[in-house]
Formats: C-alpha cells, sequence, structure tokens
C-alpha cells in the first residue's frame, strides 16, 4: 500500500504544480491558473496583466542589460532593477577619484545621469508560432532539425524586424520542442545611470549572506530609458527625452504583512524541472563539484588582492562578484538535491513512466537510450567542467585562446593583406580591453593552480599532447612550486602583456611569431585537444538528450492529458509571472523566520570597517535616532529592510517587480533561500522563499540616506 501511495504521489508531483510553483507565460495563464491567483489575492483582470492592444502590467517590465530584469516606476522611463544587475555599469562609470562603486551615486537631475553601455527591452506581444516551426521542420530526421531549426526561425523572426523602431522576434522554445513562442521586443539603446547606494549597502552581507535568510541587503540601483523626440529607439544622444511609457508601476509604502499576496513579473534565466535522474547523477557527482572547486580556487587568489587596494577592487568587483554567486548556488544545489533524495524521486518516476510505456513504441525505448547517451559522455564531463572554469578561468589564458581566430586567418590560404589587417586590428583592441581589466598577481596564481588541478585530476590520456611536458621543465609536476615557476615564466615571456613585443608582432603578424608565444601555445593547446577529441561528443551528447527529452515531455502529457494542460515551461529568458504570498517559514527544527529583516537587524550585523558588514557612517547615525521618515513600519516601529515570499523564480529574475494584488511596487526580488537551492530541478513547496528588498527601504535610500527627493517626487509613492 505505501509503495502504491508513493507511485502515484509521484507521478501527480511531476504532471502538476505545487502550492506556489509555475513560471507562467503572461499570455496563456489558463482559467485555473488566472482562478488560483485570484483566490490568492490578486485584483487585477487577465487583460491588465497581459494585453497586446492596451496596456498592461508587461508594458512596465523590461529585459535589463544582458541578463536580468527592472521595471518601469514613473512616466519619465525612470527604472529599477538590483544593484548586482547594475554592478558592472556603476563600476564602469566609477574611478578612484570618482567611486561611485563605494560611496554611491544619485543624479539630483537629468544633466547629472551618466551615460552607459545598456540597453533595455520592453515586450511588444507573443505570438505561438509552433504550426510555422514544425511546418518548416516536417520530416526531418533529428540531426537534420537540428540543422535547419536557426534558418526556419530567422525566416519567422525576419517578418516581426523594423529596425527604425527597434522591433526584432526572437523564439523560445518550449516543453523541450514540442512548442515554439514568438516574443516581439523593442529595444532601447540610450540607458543612464539615476543612482545607486553605496555598495557596504547595496552588497551589504557580501558573501556570507549571499542565497541566506535574514537579508539585509539594499540591492538596488536606478537608471532611466531615453528615446527620440517622437519617441523611437536611439543611440545615446544629449538631444534625447526620457521615454514616455506605456505603463509604470505604482510604488506602495503602505507596507506588507504575513500571507499578503505578491506577484513577480520577470526573465527567469533557465530550470531544468523535468531533468531526468541520469542528469540528476552527472550533475551530483561531476559537473557541481569540480565547477565549486575551481572557483573556489579562483575566488581566493582574487580576494586576497582585492583586498590589498581599492583600485584593484574595483578591477576585479564586477568578475568577482559573478563568479562568487553561482559558486555558492551550485553547493548548495548539490546538497539540497542529495538531501531530498531527487534522485531517488526521479529514479522513480522514470520506473514508473517505463511500464506505462511498455507496447508503445515511440516512449518504451527512451530510458534505455539515456542510459546509453550518458554512459557515452560521462567519462569526459570532468574534462569539460576543467577546461571551461580551470584553464579558461585564468583571464590571460581565456584571452589567449581568443587569439586562435587570428591565427586561423594568419594559416589560412590566400588570406589578403586585407583580412590579416582586421583580424589583427580586432585582436588589438580586444587586448586593449583586456589589459585594463588584467590584475597580474592574482591571475598568475590562477594559472598555476588551474595547470596543477588539470594534471592531477583529469585522465592522463586525455590531456593535451606535449602540454605538460613543457611544464616538467620546470621541475616535479607534483609539486605547486613547479606550476608557480612556469605561471611566472608565462607571464613574464608573453607579448600579449609586453606592449612593446605586441606592437612589433602588430606590425609584422606571422602564425608562428604567434604560436610561439607562451600564453598562446598553453591555452590553445587545450582548446584546441577539447574541441578536436570532445567538442563533437558533447554536441552529439546534447542532441540526443534534447531529441529524447523531446519524446519524454511529450510522453509525460500525453500520459495524463488532464494534468498535462496546468504544466508550465521551463524558464529559458522569456516573461514569466508567477504568483505566491509574503510568508515566514521553519528552514529545521525549532528555527523560525520572521517574513520581514528591520533596520534592527542590520545594525546587529554591522561591523565597523568590515569588507562585507560595514555601513555608511550616516546611515548609522540616521538609524540610531530612528529617523525613518514616510517609510517607517509602524507595527514594528523600525524599517522595514527585506521581506520573504513564496514565489517561484530562477537567475534572470534579478530586478524583478514584486507586485501586490493591486498591480502596486513592493519590492524587488533579488535572491533565493540556501534551504531550496535546489529550484532549478526541483521546487520545494515548505521551504522555497524568494527574497526581496522592500521598496521603502529603497526609497529611504534614495531619500533620507542620498538626499534625492527629485527621484520621490517623480515617483510618488502611494502612501
Amino acid at each position: 500500500m505505501k509503495k502504491l501511495f508513493l507511485s502515484v504521489f509521484l507521478i501527480a508531483s511531476m504532471l502538476t504544480t505545487k502550492a506556489d510553483e509555475g513560471m507562467w507565460l503572461p499570455m496563456l495563464l489558463g482559467k485555473q491558473v488566472y482562478a488560483d491567483m485570484v483566490k490568492r489575492g490578486l485584483k487585477l483582470s487577465k487583460e491588465q496583466l497581459y494585453s497586446i492592444n492596451k496596456a498592461s502590467l508587461k508594458d512596465a517590465i523590461i529585459i535589463f542589460g544582458r541578463g536580468c530584469t527592472g521595471e518601469i516606476v514613473s512616466n519619465q522611463g525612470l527604472i529599477f532593477t538590483n544593484h548586482h544587475c547594475g554592478y558592472e555599469a556603476i563600476a564602469s562609470a566609477s574611478s578612484v577619484e570618482n567611486n561611485y562603486l563605494r560611496d554611491g551615486f544619485y543624479a539630483y537631475n537629468k544633466d547629472q545621469e551618466i551615460k552607459s553601455e545598456l540597453t533595455v527591452q520592453f515586450l511588444e506581444k507573443i505570438v505561438d508560432v509552433t504550426a510555422e516551426v514544425e511546418a518548416g521542420l516536417k520530416g526531418l530526421a533529428w540531426a537534420d532539425r537540428v540543422k535547419k531549426i536557426q534558418e526556419v526561425y530567422k525566416g519567422i523572426t525576419d517578418k516581426v524586424v523594423d529596425k527604425e523602431n527597434g522591433l526584432s522576434g526572437r523564439i523560445y522554445s518550449m516543453f523541450k520542442d514540442n512548442q515554439y513562442i514568438m516574443y516581439v521586443f523593442k529595444t532601447f539603446k540610450d540607458v543612464r545611470l539615476v543612482g545607486t547606494p553605496p555598495e557596504s549597502i547595496g552588497k551589504f552581507g557580501g558573501d556570507t549572506d549571499n542565497w541566506e535568510w535574514p537579508r539585509h541587503t539594499g540591492d538596488f540601483s536606478i537608471f532611466r530609458v531615453y528615446a527620440s523626440k517622437d519617441g523611437k529607439p536611439t543611440e545615446y544622444n544629449k538631444e534625447n527625452v526620457p521615454l514616455k511609457p506605456k505603463h509604470f508601476l505604482p510604488v506602495s509604502i503602505k507596507g506588507i504583512k504575513d500571507g499578503d499576496y505578491a506577484m513577480i513579473y520577470g526573465y527567469p534565466g533557465g530550470t531544468n524541472r523535468y531533468e531526468t535522474s541520469y542528469g540528476i547523477k552527472l550533475k551530483n557527482e561531476v559537473e557541481n563539484p569540480a565547477l565549486v572547486a575551481l572557483r573556489d580556487m579562483r575566488l581566493k587568489y582574487m580576494h586576497e588582492q582585492m583586498i590589498k587596494d581599492p583600485a584593484v577592487k574595483l578591477k576585479l568587483a564586477s568578475d568577482y562578484a559573478g563568479i562568487a554567486n553561482y559558486w555558492k548556488f551550485f553547493d548548495g544545489e548539490t546538497k539540497q538535491l542529495i538531501k531530498f533524495n531527487t534522485y531517488g524521486q526521479k529514479q522513480q518516476f522514470e520506473n514508473e513512466f517505463s511500464n506505462w510505456s511498455k507496447g508503445k513504441a515511440e516512449f518504451e525505448n527512451i530510458f534505455t537510450e539515456y542510459a546509453k547517451n550518458y554512459a557515452t559522455w560521462t567519462p569526459y564531463s570532468k574534462h569539460r567542467q576543467y577546461l571551461r572554469e580551470g584553464i579558461l578561468g585564468s583571464a590571460l589564458s581565456s584571452f589567449a585562446s581568443s587569439l586562435m581566430s587570428l591565427e586561423q586567418v594568419l594559416l589560412k590560404s590566400g588570406a589578403s593583406a586585407e583580412d590579416i589587417k582586421k583580424a589583427v586590428d580586432a585582436a588589438d583592441a580586444a587586448r586593449k580591453n583586456f589589459i585594463k581589466s588584467e590584475d597580474m598577481p592574482s591571475d598568475k596564481n590562477i594559472l598555476a593552480a588551474v595547470a596543477k588541478s588539470f594534471y592531477s585530476d583529469i585522465e592522463k590520456d586525455q590531456h593535451p599532447a606535449g602540454s605538460f611536458d613543457k611544464i616538467a621543465a620546470y621541475g616535479d609536476l607534483q609539486d605547486e612550486a613547479t606550476y608557480k615557476k612556469w605561471a611566472a615564466e608565462v607571464f613574464a615571456k608573453t607579448m600579449i602583456l609586453d606592449n612593446d613585443r605586441w606592437a612589433a608582432f602588430v606590425a609584422n603578424p606571422t602564425a608562428a611569431n604567434l604560436q610561439s608565444d607562451m600564453a598562446f601555445d598553453f591555452a590553445s593547446s587545450f582548446v584546441k585537444n577539447y574541441n578536436n577529441k570532445y567538442a563533437p561528443l558533447y554536441t552529439a551528447f546534447v542532441n540526443r538528450n534534447n531529441e529524447l527529452g523531446r519524446s519524454y515531455l511529450k510522453g509525460i502529457m500525453e500520459r495524463n492529458p488532464i494534468a498535462a494542460a496546468k504544466m508550465y515551461p521551463d524558464a529559458n529568458f522569456s516573461m514569466r509571472v508567477s504568483f505566491g504570498n509574503v510568508k515566514s517559514y521553519k528552514p529545521r527544527d525549532a528555527i523560525f523566520c520572521d517574513y520581514i529583516t528591520t533596520a534592527k537587524g542590520i545594525m546587529e550585523k554591522y561591523v565597523p570597517g568590515d569588507y562585507e558588514f560595514d555601513l555608511p557612517a550616516k546611515e548609522v547615525e540616521l538609524f540610531k535616532k530612528k529617523d525613518f521618515g514616510q517609510y517607517i513600519d509602524k507595527t514594528r516601529n523600525d524599517l522595514v529592510i527585506g521581506f520573504i515570499t513564496t514565489n517561484d523564480i530562477t537567475g534572470g529574475n534579478s530586478g524583478s517587480p514584486v507586485i501586490d494584488g493591486n498591480g502596486n511596487l513592493i519590492g524587488l526580488a533579488f535572491d533565493g533561500n540556501y534551504e531550496a537551492l535546489s529550484h532549478k530541478i526541483a521546487f520545494d513547496k515548505d521551504l522555497n522563499r524568494t527574497i526581496c528588498v522592500d521598496v521603502r527601504y529603497v526609497l529611504w535610500c534614495i531619500d533620507k540616506l542620498g538626499g534625492a527627493k527629485n527621484l520621490i517626487d517623480e515617483i510618488k509613492p502611494i502612501k
């Protein structure tokens, strides 16, 4: 009886969403999902959530930069997003003399706003193009589908391209290639920095508090999108004017309470909720441990230099933050997947699926084929991680490998002088950018460490021929000192780091000179070794997995059509909406976590001068005076800093608006909690929490700390 119950439960859990689970396409909510939203506290109509013909919530939500979400909060194109989403732009605008990353910045008028290289994209409409895609691929075997699908996509998206108005289309595969949806975007290229808190607020708690609750981080930054005078997207121009948006989110400072409705719009980057047990096993045993170990090493050497010199900290800040974020994530993901026996649960469901599929030719051999596919690739999986996160984790090695494109031109028979000059100029421009960001002391240690790790941890028959023989000239390959001597020699002798030698090469570029360079010789040998031997195996592995995944998901939906009607596709950086509630939780026995954090909690964590827990002196002074102004939470007699909800989000949702039942902005999503870091693979209905900065703290920082009352007047908070 117990076994039967478990089987039925697993089938149900795979086919239907649990409480608060789901990243829904706003145009395809369905009656049941929308009814659930209303039941939880939504007061808006479907048309207010998503409409092509009328202004709706989707018109206030943007793709911010390369991988975040933002929201429009005024009728003058003002944008809120996370501090870590604006981090690179803030760092780029900073200098040692005007260190906005360290000290913060607010524009008290529009003339003070700072140009950036960012773009933002507004969603115009969503179109189901499944029939068109399938018609273009009709009758093709899987390998041929893979080759032709981009051509088919282009044929569809070309129809919506309008360069004058910034329009373009992007097709997303849903349900593992069982459905295709086109999103039409309008891209704006004039985005300016308006405000940022000091890093001690925007990153308060640093790596220690990352992915943790309780959290006290003021993770926000402010930008503005500009357009031409006739409202069209255009490049930066002083004559441009703030964009008049179709819709912007009203900002509410009424406050929240446990149980309140919470909705999050945004662009979640990627989940794999329909992953197989084979994928879980590979992730737990090979991929994640390798990534965590290699990133841990890189972070150690970067941090050693960053704490010595503010200029180095500014130079490495953005890269360090990106590496650290997912170092901790993948470490936690593995622990949670093991803790909740996700592998065992997947196996149980797959056994049930296999029993159901007997006699069904399309589905009955799926897991036999999965087993073969993973058995073929697994011996080389660690190699791939050690190349990407190790060998190419050194900035010098990564840049050196990029010169392989120049090598190809130099070796090409009949290459014209114009072709060579174009390739050399591109390499020269890339080198200038690399030199600006390179920190030699940390990178030298990283190069030595990753080379030793590859030698020790990767099967010898997978090593590039002769590469470690060259390092052996410096000593015993088991000895760390050998690699340090070798790395010092690489840094001393490579032309990449020597302006005079590089200039001589640019003046007379030859393949022989490039190939004799120590840094290029080392990096390119590993990349070529992988490209020639293992990249084709990985491509075949991925293609076969995708083919099997399409059939598997089709089978899951055929097995239970009623439940399938309430399935949602994996996240893929297309606009989604999730809904849940503000909610406290109990992460483990005898521990209760409140749904909010306050200024009192910040002061309890505050450590003067600390790398992660310092605060601006003015903030400490205002907190001690309890000078919270109109942003005070009267029930607590304190300033609320952050809160948690049960919403389903993932990477890409950073900066997403947290919206109440009436469509008002109440916070910005910026993190998940450590106890549920398995969320890319498996959503935990009891422990999953989204960590958000309360908009009252955001406005307090702008107003009381930053003195930017001009922005408060523009936003007009709802009291």
